[in-house]
């Protein structure tokens, strides 16, 4: 794997952080003002990370990515922060998104664009 698709993936991996992080701010942060100004923070961060990604991966790779990302912290967020139940449906959908990342991450979507 090259080093510029390497640093696309660090890049969709922390746009997904981002997201979790702007959701778990919104529940925790008591101030109003404040809350939406995380929210909104967290937000153009992921965006600008997300933008990042798609500069060495393919939209398809940075997406995937970015939303599993999300839905993984977000998760492990909720149970540990917020002490919501994981059933064992959810590991075995999230078990699957992590092999459909891995998947992804070795296809060849962006050489055979390169090549025409």
């Amino acid at each position: 794997m090259a080093v510029s698709k390497k640093k696309g993936y660090s890049w969709a991996v922390s746009a997904g952080l981002n997201a979790a992080f702007a959701a778990i701010s919104a529940k925790f942060i008591t101030p109003q003002l404040i809350r939406y100004g995380m929210v909104i923070l967290f937000n153009v961060m992921m965006w600008g990370c997300y933008v990042n990604s798609l500069k060495a991966l393919s939209s398809l790779q940075a997406t995937v990515t970015n939303f599993a990302t999300n839905f993984l912290s977000s998760g492990l967020a909720g149970f540990f922060l917020f002490q919501e139940p994981l059933s064992p449906k959810w590991f075995a959908g999230a078990l699957l998104i992590v092999v459909g990342v891995f998947i992804l991450s070795k296809s060849s979507v962006e050489e055979k664009t390169n090549k025409d």
